[in-house]
């Protein structure tokens, strides 16, 4: 028995029965990172929590408002929120096909967050360096639990960033690149968002009597 091949031909070989071709959904990867995201949502929501009922808990060690330094915070709360800004101007020429705007814009966004880890890992050795490691008290376990983890999807989105660098820069700005791009912009916002709960929840009302 006949078939019909792509091209409307009879032929009898059974390798023609089926046309087939390589196909990626456009919104299956957007779709899968956005389940992603809310998976995230889900373990942040956790660490808050946890942080809202031990983080009175000195068990007669230092307070937030003895071991938090607003002005530093706020420092780093800027390099985050810049990056953000950085990325989004990323986006714009990555719409406009210009593939060196895209990388240097990529790499200022990469040396935001840098600066941002940096200033974090530098308050971590200082109250370790106090004495206010995660094991003095149930609040510190659950500060260093939740900025932490914060800090450490940072480091994995620089990562991400240095991979897509080289990516874009020998490939181009290709589908696969933008929807990687695009991946990558909905992440970073996210951490910015994260941070800022962290920033009000944590520090800010940390240093309230």
């Amino acid at each position: 028995m006949s078939e019909i091949t792509a091209n409307g031909a009879a032929s009898a070989d059974p390798s023609a029965r089926y046309w087939t071709r390589d196909h990626h959904p456009e919104n299956s990867t957007l779709l899968g990172f956005w389940l992603y995201l809310m998976s995230d949502c889900l373990l942040f929501a956790g660490l808050f929590a946890t942080y809202a009922v031990l983080g009175r808990n000195y068990a007669g060690g230092p307070t937030g408002a003895e071991l938090f330094e607003l002005g530093t915070i706020a420092l780093n709360t800027a390099f985050l929120l810049l990056s953000s800004i950085t990325y989004g101007f990323a986006m714009i020429a990555a719409q406009r096909r210009n593939v060196g705007a895209v990388i240097g814009w990529l790499a200022v966004t990469g040396l935001f967050g840098a600066a941002f880890l940096f200033l974090e890992i530098e308050e971590f050795m200082h109250l370790i360096h106090l004495g206010a490691g995660p094991q003095r008290s149930a609040f510190l376990s659950s500060f260093f639990a939740l900025v932490g983890t914060h800090g450490l999807h940072v480091t994995f989105g620089i990562i991400w960033l240095i991979t897509l660098i080289f990516q874009v820069k020998k490939h181009g700005l290709t589908v696969e690149n933008r929807r990687r791009l695009m991946c990558l912009s909905m992440f970073w916002h996210f951490l910015d968002v994260i941070w800022i709960g962290v920033f009000t929840f944590v520090y800010l009302m940390g240093v309230l009597p």
